[in-house]
């Protein structure tokens, strides 16, 4: 996934200044993914923590916000630029100690840094 800093919103994301994602459900370019548990920076490294509720047998997963597509406030989602497989696939989160671990978020920002861009249909 080429982009200059994974840990920082893009651009077009549609972030506003002090928005709270808190509960905004989250959605891949498959589908849904779960809601935002929360949301952090640590080390100049901004991610969202996103419970996956059943669908990953009810862990939840680090997602580096240079993978936000869109957010749209309204509706209350946050658009991931990825697969849920590749999410599915990311370094485990267990515990909230790790959202303070450089080497571990160093890892996480690795695998989605190194993921090619998901497949789009043609228009």
């Amino acid at each position: 996934m080429p982009m200059e800093n994974i840990w920082s919103y893009t651009a077009g994301s549609g972030l506003e200044a002090g928005a709270d994602l808190t509960g905004c459900t989250v959605v891949a370019d498959d589908g849904t993914i779960g809601h935002v548990d929360r949301q952090a920076e640590h080390f100049g490294m901004r991610h969202l923590v996103v419970d996956t509720g059943v669908w990953v047998f009810g862990r939840s997963v680090l997602v580096p916000v240079g993978l936000v597509s869109g957010i749209d406030a309204e509706a209350r989602t946050v658009t991931l630029n990825c697969t849920r497989a590749q999410v599915k696939a990311a370094p485990r989160f267990r515990t909230d100690s790790e959202t303070m671990d450089r080497d571990y978020l160093a890892s996480v920002g690795d695998y989605y840094h190194r993921l090619p861009p998901p497949e789009r249909p043609a228009t």
